[in-house]
């Protein structure tokens, strides 16, 4: 690889990917991982400009900053780009009435309060068998059905361990129906732009720091950004050698990403 020099010149916007590289997510709201308070604020107080990407479906924007604070994290709700809001802006735009496949006890269905959940005429993800097979017998009843998921990702890690992500919900449906969903969060290049204009960057002015290596790394980078993955959250050491996707950089944690960022950029 080029020199860290070469490889982070001219860049002026980060974005950041939360869980797996802020903190892991879990039972008690969950665990900071080490480093990456401190390493949020040295950023912040950079010349750099930063927003935070994450595809949390189970979460509302509130709740998630909220969260995030109590661990000490420096982050504000206006800094999140998320997908559950951006969806929220496609129904209304399309005039489609949703058949919500989210937990009711979980805090993002509140991001859809102002959506017509009546008699609906497309699906979005679920997480268990029963909401599964009702948005298959919706979809199939449509004649031009639409999935909308909010993400694709495998799965994330939590302080627990590894667990399922909306991705393979959403492959079952999209096999069930064949179809083809449409995804609003990462690594949907709607979703990093989307990101990019909210901090006035350009593609090839900002770095991605995540810990998945198809999501956020290859998301990023197919959208003419560079991408780092720290080995924190659900890195994987056969990420290393993923046979689609090559990282411009490897770091152990988002510390090492920001002092390398700091020292060959905030000049």
């Amino acid at each position: 690889m080029a020199p860290w020099g070469e490889r982070l010149a001219g860049v002026r916007g980060v974005l950041l990917d939360i869980s797996g590289v802020l903190y892991d997510s879990g039972a008690g709201g969950g665990t900071a991982i080490a480093g990456s308070v401190e390493a949020v604020a040295r950023l912040k107080g950079s010349r750099l400009k930063v927003r935070f990407c994450t595809n949390e479906s189970q979460k509302s924007r509130a709740e998630l900053v909220g969260q995030l604070r109590r661990l000490g994290f420096d982050i504000s709700e206006g800094e999140v780009t998320a997908p559950a809001p951006a969806t929220c802006q496609i129904l209304k735009e399309r005039g489609l009435r949703p058949y919500l496949l989210i937990h009711d006890g979980r805090p993002v269905r509140s991001e859809f309060d102002q959506i017509d959940i009546i008699n609906p005429n497309y699906a979005g993800e679920s997480f268990s068998y029963q909401n599964m097979n009702n948005a298959f017998q919706v979809l199939m009843e449509l004649e031009n059905p639409v999935l909308i998921s909010l993400g694709k990702g495998r799965y994330y890690k939590e302080t627990s361990g590894l667990m399922l992500d909306v991705g393979p919900y959403m492959k079952a449906l999209e096999y069930a129906c064949g179809i083809k969903a449409e995804v609003v969060g990462k690594p949907s290049p709607e979703f990093f732009k989307s990101a990019l204009q909210a901090i006035g960057v350009e593609a090839h002015q900002a770095v991605m720091i995540g810990d998945d290596i198809v999501g956020d790394v290859g998301g990023a980078q197919r959208c003419g950004m560079r991408a780092l993955q720290v080995r924190t959250g659900k890195f994987r050491p056969s990420d290393e050698h993923h046979p689609e996707v090559k990282a411009d950089g490897y770091v152990d944690n988002l510390a090492e990403a920001v002092d390398l960022l700091l020292q060959h950029t905030d000049k």
